[in-house]
């Protein structure tokens, strides 16, 4: 029963479609999270100098805000991600849910 229970998930449509999507979308996510990181490491490594300057007469840095920035910026397309898996995965999972049970 449940060996014909997964082959129609696998089969259906829409989880191909859920599968798909949800892949791609966390490929670019993850592509975008490396530029920004590594960009970031590749920045301290490489050019010190600019990520030293400092802002006014202050002890702040340049490099304190870009390194802020990477955080903002994980948190940002987390937010995304769960937004979109809310909304669209979800919808699309309940879809091949009340598919596959009837």
């Amino acid at each position: 029963m449940q060996d014909d229970m997964v082959q129609r998930i696998l089969s259906h449509p829409k989880y191909q479609e859920l599968k798909a999507k949800r892949s791609s979308f966390g490929w670019w996510l993850t592509l975008a999270m490396m530029v920004v990181y590594y960009g970031f490491i590749l920045l301290v490594a490489f050019n010190k100098a600019f990520l030293s300057q400092r802002f006014g007469d202050g002890v702040m840095t340049i490099g304190i805000p870009i390194g802020f920035g990477v955080i903002v910026f994980t948190i940002v397309i987390t937010a995304i991600y769960v937004k979109r898996a809310n909304t669209e995965f979800d919808e699309l999972s309940n879809a091949v849910a009340q598919a596959v049970t009837k």
